[in-house]
C-alpha cells in the first residue's frame, strides 16, 4: 500500500494529526526501510469494563496493525494510581494497586477482540516508572515549567477559581510523556481531551535526544444520547461486554446521524464501502433502520462472534414485529434535571400518567415499555435523548427529554 493510501486510511475520523507532514516522512522511512513504526496508546485501567467509546482509539490501533505497523497497548498501571486530572474539576481520588491490576487483567482480555494479538505487544508503564529514583523524578519534573502546566485548560481554570491542585497532578502529563520516551514511539494516539499530554510526550522525546512521536486524536465518541460523550455514569454506554440483544438494540436506538458517524470510527467497512452507504442512504436506496442492522451485526460479531450477532438481530426483529410501535404519535419535549430524570417522572410529565406514583406502579407492574423493550425498573433514571414509551397496550408517545 502507498504512503498515500496509508494516510488516507489513518486520517479517517481523526480530528487532528500533529504534525502532518512529520508522520508522512516516518511513513515514507519505514516504506523505504521495511522497518514498521512503533504505535502507541496508552489506557488508564480505571474500570473494569470498556464501552464503545474506549474502542474508537482501539479500532484506529487496528488499522495502524492492518498497515503493517507495530502496536503497543499500555496499560497505565503505574499512572492509574495517580489518575489523569483531564478535565477534572477537582483532585481525582486514587486507585489502589489491587483496583488498578485488577482491572488490568480485564483490559487484556477485552482489547484482544478488536486487537490481533500476534501483532500487538502490551505493555506496563509500572515497568520503567517504578525503578525510577527521586533524582530521576525530580530531572523529570526539570523538563516542564509550571507556568507551561498552567497553560492545560483544567489547570488553568481551577487555578483561577482558586480550587486545589495537587503537585502530583502536575507529574501526571510529565509521567505519561515519559511513557513515549521509554518506546520511543513513533506515534501515539488519543482522544482530543488529550492533546496536551500528548504533546508533553513530543517535548520530552526531543530533550532525550529522540525524533518527536506524531500525534493523532480521535474524537470522543457520542454516546446513545447523540449529544453527550459515552459514559457509564450517565447511562448513555454501549458495554462491550453486555449480552448480544442489548448490544444489537442499543445500536437501533441510535439516530441515523449518528450510525454514520459510529460506521466511521468503529466499522471495518471500507472509506469506498462508507462513501457507497451515505450515497445510497442519501438517495432512499438503503433504508436507515437496515443499515443500523448491519452496524448492530457488525458490532455483536466483533465482540461474541457471528452466531450471535445473527441470534440478536433475530430477537430484535421478533420483538419489533410483535411490538412495533405505530408511525404517528404524539410528540413531547420534557426538561430533564441535571441532564437525567426519574422514569416514573417523565411519565408523568408527559402526560402518560396522572401522577409519579402511578407512574411507579405502572413500572412495577411491567406495564412500561421503552423503545420496544419493558421496563419493571421503578428507580431507572434516563439521560437527555429520544425515547419511543409504550404505556399499556395501545397508549404511545416520542419523547424528546432535553
Amino acid at each position: 500500500m502507498t504512503v498515500a493510501q496509508q494516510m488516507e486510511i489513518i486520517k479517517r475520523g481523526s480530528v487532528e494529526i500533529l504534525v502532518e507532514k512529520e508522520l508522512l516522512e516516518k511513513l515514507e522511512k519505514s516504506a523505504r526501510s521495511g522497518i514498521p513504526l512503533i504505535i502507541k496508546a496508552g489506557f488508564d485501567p480505571t474500570a473494569p469494563d470498556l464501552h464503545l467509546g474506549h474502542t474508537v482509539l482501539i479500532q484506529k490501533l487496528r488499522q495502524f496493525q492492518l498497515l503493517g505497523h507495530h502496536v503497543h497497548f499500555l496499560i497505565g498501571d503505574f499512572t492509574g494510581m495517580i489518575g489523569d486530572p483531564t478535565g477534572k474539576s477537582e483532585t481525582r481520588k486514587a486507585l489502589t494497586r489491587e483496583d488498578v491490576l485488577r482491572n488490568a487483567e480485564t483490559y487484556k482480555e477485552q482489547v484482544f477482540k478488536i486487537l490481533d494479538p500476534e501483532k500487538t505487544k502490551v505493555v506496563f508503564n509500572s515497568d520503567w516508572l517504578l525503578p525510577l529514583s527521586a533524582s530521576d523524578m525530580i530531572a523529570l519534573a526539570s523538563k516542564y515549567t509550571v507556568a507551561r502546566m498552567l497553560e492545560r485548560e483544567d489547570f488553568s481554570n481551577r487555578f483561577a477559581n482558586q480550587l486545589p491542585i495537587s503537585i502530583h497532578e502536575f507529574l501526571y502529563p510529565l509521567i505519561q510523556g515519559y511513557d513515549s520516551v521509554a518506546l520511543k514511539a513513533d506515534v501515539e494516539l488519543g482522544g482530543t481531551d488529550q492533546k496536551f499530554n500528548l504533546l508533553v510526550g513530543r517535548e520530552l522525546q526531543r530533550e532525550w535526544g529522540q525524533s518527536p512521536q506524531s500525534v493523532i486524536t480521535m474524537p470522543l465518541l457520542e454516546g446513545l444520547d447523540g449529544v453527550n460523550k459515552m459514559s457509564k455514569s450517565l447511562g448513555n454506554y454501549i458495554g462491550i461486554n453486555e449480552p448480544p440483544e442489548q448490544i444489537f438494540g442499543k445500536i437501533m436506538s441510535i439516530s441515523d446521524d449518528l450510525m454514520l458517524r459510529y460506521y466511521e470510527l468503529l466499522s471495518d467497512l471500507s472509506l469506498d464501502g462508507l462513501a457507497t452507504l451515505k450515497n445510497e442512504l442519501k438517495a432512499h436506496l438503503v433504508h436507515p433502520m437496515d443499515a443500523k442492522k448491519q452496524l448492530g451485526r457488525e458490532m455483536v460479531a466483533r465482540f461474541h462472534g457471528a452466531a450471535a450477532a445473527e441470534s440478536a438481530q433475530e430477537e430484535f426483529v421478533r420483538r419489533f414485529r410483535d411490538n412495533q410501535a405505530p408511525e404517528e404519535m404524539p410528540e413531547v419535549t420534557v426538561a430533564s434535571e441535571e441532564g437525567k430524570i426519574l422514569l416514573s417522572r417523565l411519565l408523568a410529565q408527559a402526560g402518560l400518567v396522572a401522577s409519579n406514583s402511578e407512574g411507579r406502579r405502572a413500572i412495577q407492574g411491567s406495564g412500561v415499555k421503552i423503545d420496544g423493550e419493558k421496563i419493571s425498573d421503578d428507580t431507572l433514571e434516563l439521560p437527555a435523548g429520544t425515547y419511543v414509551i409504550q404505556f399499556g397496550k395501545r397508549r404511545f408517545a416520542r419523547i424528546i427529554l432535553t
